[in-house]
């Protein structure tokens, strides 16, 4: 089962170097791991602009494959990466198992109001705001409640930990998605 990889990991140094760890774990559990980077299976015209270029060859992917596994780990904010976001949506969208996992276990609300420091503030009725009176979400959820009802919608898992190293490469939580996918 070709399984597309989605994740900020693509912003690394050594990009290459984390897929091909992460296509390691996929081949113990019989998936075929398939990274943004990878030449894609069909060539988008040349004369497209680069970052389109890259959209529609990671569309591409996404098509290709019958299953997802997005690194939803918080990328520059409390959030995961909207790239990676929209890449589950769009798997989602197209009916194949998605899943998902962060290394930062906390709640997204804590999450947001270590971002925000002191502009996140309490309401009368016991949530919080920002300093533009915008209601933060307090559902006790690993992201947006968009991302978590998604995967939940899908019959997928969501595997949240406090990797206890490198979040961009400890791999634990990701092999569980892996394991889960495999068992299908």
């Amino acid at each position: 089962m070709r399984v597309y990889l989605a994740g900020p990991e693509v912003f690394l140094p050594d990009a290459l170097e984390v897929a091909a760890a992460k296509k390691r774990v996929c081949a113990a559990h019989g998936l075929e791991g398939v990274f943004p980077l990878d030449p894609p299976p069909e060539s988008p015209p040349a004369e497209r602009p680069y970052w389109m270029r890259i959209y529609l060859g990671n569309e591409a992917h996404i098509r290709s494959c019958a299953a997802l596994i997005a690194n939803l780990t918080p990328f520059r904010g409390p959030s995961a990466d909207v790239g990676t976001v929209y890449e589950l949506g769009f798997m989602r969208a197209l009916g194949r198992p998605v899943a998902g996992y962060s290394n930062a276990g906390a709640e997204f609300l804590l999450r947001t109001r270590g971002f925000l420091g002191d502009a996140a503030r309490p309401r009368a009725d016991g949530g919080f705001e920002d300093a533009e009176a915008m209601g933060l979400e307090d559902f006790g959820l690993g992201d947006n409640l968009m991302v978590d009802g998604g995967i939940e919608a899908a019959g997928g898992v969501f595997e949240r930990t406090d990797s206890p190293g490198d979040r961009w490469r400890d791999l634990a939580a990701f092999e569980r998605c892996c394991a889960w996918i495999a068992r299908g």
